[in-house]
């Protein structure tokens, strides 16, 4: 085992573990600063295996936008900073589904590469890069960008808060405007101090 080797594969401890406490911290500030180090460790992986260019990319789009733009969209809606009950779910659902499709995935590749042997082209260029995405690898980048619109979507479907839910009283939100002619709309102008019909 080599250098090389040994630095792979700290640095994929160290991706995994901040993975892991990404998902398991009640903190959503903490997580988006543990994304940052699951993301530069990866950026490390890319390093080492000598494909500069994937790992620059990385760090620039990731690291030096999306995970920016995450901390900013928080300090400026305001979202809670500490400790939050609403993060607290039972995490085995994601778990039972991640590792069913990790494996799954692992289980593919070592079954289409088993009897054949793959010749890596020297690490380099963006052209060399583009042309193996974009000819070998069109249909998983295709199947992955369909992926992240999936997961896009779950998010804004479990940021949404719940449609019908009445707050407490005196919030405004107890009686909730209808269409017209339903009856809850008079119901909300009586509520409102000064209200008149």
């Amino acid at each position: 085992m080599t250098g090389a080797d040994v630095l792979l594969l700290a640095l994929g401890a160290v991706a995994v573990g901040a993975g892991v406490l990404v998902v398991t911290t009640k903190h959503l500030v903490r997580a988006g600063l543990y994304l940052v180090v699951c993301l530069g460790a990866l950026a490390g992986d890319f390093l080492v295996l000598s494909a500069e260019l994937v790992a620059w990319v990385q760090v620039l789009i990731y690291v030096g936008a999306v995970v920016v733009l995450l901390l900013f969209a928080v300090m400026l809606t305001r979202a809670p900073i500490g400790a939050s009950d609403d993060l607290d779910r039972p995490g085995w659902p994601a778990a039972l589904i991640g590792g069913g499709a990790g494996l799954g995935l692992t289980v593919l590749l070592v079954d289409a590469y088993r009897w054949s042997t793959v010749t890596l082209p020297p690490a380099g260029t963006a052209e060399r890069l583009g042309e193996q995405i974009f000819q070998s690898w069109v249909l998983p980048f295709e199947v992955l960008s369909v992926l992240l619109l999936s997961a896009l979507v779950g998010a804004i479907v479990l940021s949404r808060p719940d449609i019908g839910r009445a707050g407490p009283p005196g919030d405004g939100r107890a009686g909730r405007a209808g269409p017209p002619g339903d009856g809850r709309a008079a119901d909300l102008v009586d509520s409102e101090p000064g209200g008149r019909r």
